[in-house]
């Protein structure tokens, strides 16, 4: 079909393909928005929380979350006061966020180490319902969505190549293990006064200026002792 400029119905070409040039510009926005996110975003590591070894990959994806997923995690922090709490009901004084609410979690980076083992997990400091202007250079501000049960930062789902899912199985098992195995052995650690063990499984992701972030890698410490090595699968 042949559009004429001087043809009598302009209007109908254009509401066309309006919609069509529109449609394309946003299914193309996301994967931009990755790749912006990506070359210019912030290195941050995330703690997971503990893995259930017989309940990883299924299929080509992988469900994580966080020690920052939860709103007990974030609490006690600075501006958790200020932000919007959905009504308490049948008297619970525990009050809780709205569902649907955008708010950012400060995350600060540790101290460097001279450590061989994973990448130190980053630290929740504060949280904000708007964007920090003016954070030091060791901080940023990732945003996240406040759902039923959990707060997600588009960072729970990530896939995993073919060729690369039955070792990342594998290992994720063998490091789920070795951890159970150790608390088991060492039941001093599993006192009730003591902070939960956490995970040998980190999350590498770059987070922008505006508090969007990817997933880059996931690191695992596998083995006990002297057989432990690190293990990192890009994505």
């Amino acid at each position: 079909m042949t559009f004429n400029a001087n043809s009598p119905n302009p209007i109908s070409f254009w509401r066309l393909w309006i919609p069509l040039v529109f449609q394309t510009v946003l299914i193309l926005a996301v994967p931009a928005q990755a790749v912006y996110t990506y070359l210019t975003g912030k290195t941050v590591i995330l703690q997971t929380v503990p893995i259930d070894p017989y309940e990883l990959l299924r299929g080509y994806s992988q469900t994580l979350r966080y020690d920052i997923s939860t709103q007990e995690s974030l609490r006690e922090l600075p501006g958790w006061e200020e932000l919007p709490k959905q009504q308490q009901q049948n008297g619970n004084k525990l009050s809780l966020l709205k569902p649907g609410t955008l708010f950012h979690v400060i995350l600060e980076a540790p101290i460097p180490t001279d450590s061989t083992g994973l990448p130190q997990a980053w630290k929740p400091v504060a949280v904000s319902i708007e964007r920090p202007s003016n954070l030091p250079v060791n901080q940023v501000a990732l945003k996240g969505l406040v759902q039923a049960g959990f707060i997600e930062y588009g960072l729970e789902t990530y896939y995993i190549p073919e060729d690369q899912r039955e070792e990342i199985n594998a290992d994720l098992r063998a490091a789920a293990r070795a951890n159970s195995n150790q608390l088991q052995q060492n039941p001093v650690q599993s006192n009730s006064n003591r902070p939960p063990q956490k995970p040998p499984v980190v999350m590498e992701i770059k987070v922008n200026e505006r508090g969007d972030a990817v997933p880059i890698s996931l690191w695992a410490r596998i083995g006990r002792d002297s057989n432990q090595r690190i293990r990192n699968y890009r994505f």
